[in-house]
């Protein structure tokens, strides 16, 4: 199963402040851990919001908000895509990882991606 595991922002992220060498370096052999257990599909880091911008939709108009946007516990800083066997797997992963957000209350939000067969319970057909 593919799952997708945010990291989200702080107050330092949103400030725009870079990691320090050390995390970086933490950072980077856990990403190896991932890599050479065939965990690891994808994942980076996102500016902070200040760089984004948001489409509202509302039928047929859509709406650019540019950034920064408020709530800072609702935004994305980071994110991995895992392919594992099961969500404890990805806990269990996830619970090593090296706090991403050091002096500060850290979050990873893991959410495991749709398969087709989930779909396909809802009478919904995939497209092949």
């Amino acid at each position: 199963m593919k799952v997708m595991v945010f990291v989200h922002s702080t107050k330092n992220s949103e400030a725009g402040l870079m990691p320090s060498q050390q995390l970086m370096d933490d950072m980077m052999a856990f990403n190896q851990r991932l890599i050479d257990a065939g965990v690891m599909v994808d994942g980076d880091g996102l500016k902070p919001s200040s760089a984004g911008k948001r489409i509202e939709f509302a039928g047929d108009q859509r709406t650019v908000i540019d950034g920064p946007f408020a709530e800072t516990k609702e935004l994305v800083a980071g994110w991995w895509i895992w392919n594992v066997k099961s969500m404890d797997e990805a806990v269990e992963w996830a619970k090593q990882c090296p706090s991403p957000m050091p002096g500060e209350t850290g979050c990873l939000e893991l959410r495991p991606h749709f398969e087709a067969a989930d779909f396909e319970a809802a009478g919904t057909k995939v497209p092949t």
